[in-house]
């Protein structure tokens, strides 16, 4: 099984040990997980010039880095997003990142491959917030076109792993495993809910009377989804 991560941070903390207690977990070995830091290997901040939107995404300045994940979404079948709780919000870095994929929303270009992910979030706070930020990211992957998310927000009570207590780690051991078991039955098993139809209904009225954005209604044509077919 493929998995691709994107670390909200660059430190390895307790968010980052999480991610892969269910990666390792869920993989046969190391080969079958992508894994990506912000900022190092992501974009910078976006700089909302439209040109991902009414160009092509290979406009953006940013687009080398973004695509790299893009395409290794592309390719797994789960995909793990984490960031620890910075003010009851994700990480800049992992914003700066959210932001990029705006294009790729239903409301635009939504990826076909998506409709059929499997998708956890994590995040981890010393107190309050974790649950916060993975709703935020939940909610991005949904406008993505994925119809499986799994949250994990954690209150570890402690700045660092090494000083989360064992008792705590513990639970925190028994929780991903019974993740990973989750995840591993549902991937390329999943089909869209009522929820992403409906949603993806919405968008395809919308593009069916596009008269603003030629790109948008371009990929939706090209699809086939102004007709008859559906991505799932």
């Amino acid at each position: 099984m493929k998995i691709a991560i994107v670390h909200g941070q660059m430190h390895r903390g307790s968010t980052f040990h999480i991610a892969r207690m269910v990666a390792d977990q869920l993989a046969a070995g190391e080969e079958d997980v992508e894994e990506f830091f912000l900022p190092k290997d992501g974009p910078g901040f976006c700089v909302g010039c439209y040109s991902c939107f009414n160009q092509g995404e290979e406009h953006c300045g940013h687009h080398a880095p973004v695509q790299r994940i893009v395409e290794a979404f592309w390719r797994a079948d789960v995909i793990i997003l984490d960031s620890p709780c910075y003010v009851f919000g994700v990480s800049g870095q992992m914003k700066a990142f959210l932001d990029h994929m705006g294009y790729a929303w239903m409301s635009h270009r939504p990826d076909p491959s998506m409709f059929h992910k499997t998708a956890l979030v994590i995040s981890t706070a010393a107190g309050a917030g974790a649950r916060a930020v993975t709703k935020q990211l939940k909610q991005n992957l949904f406008y993505w076109g994925v119809p499986s998310v799994y949250q994990y927000p954690c209150i570890v009570a402690a700045a660092g792993w090494a000083d989360v207590k064992e008792e705590k780690k513990a639970a925190i051991r028994r929780d991903t495993a019974r993740l990973a078991a989750k995840l591993g039955r549902a991937a390329g098993t999943v089909k869209p809910g009522w929820k992403t139809r409906a949603m993806f209904a919405i968008m395809r009225l919308n593009q069916k009377r596009n008269a603003w954005n030629p790109l948008d209604k371009a990929h939706w044509e090209e699809q086939g989804w102004l007709g008859r077919k559906r991505p799932w």
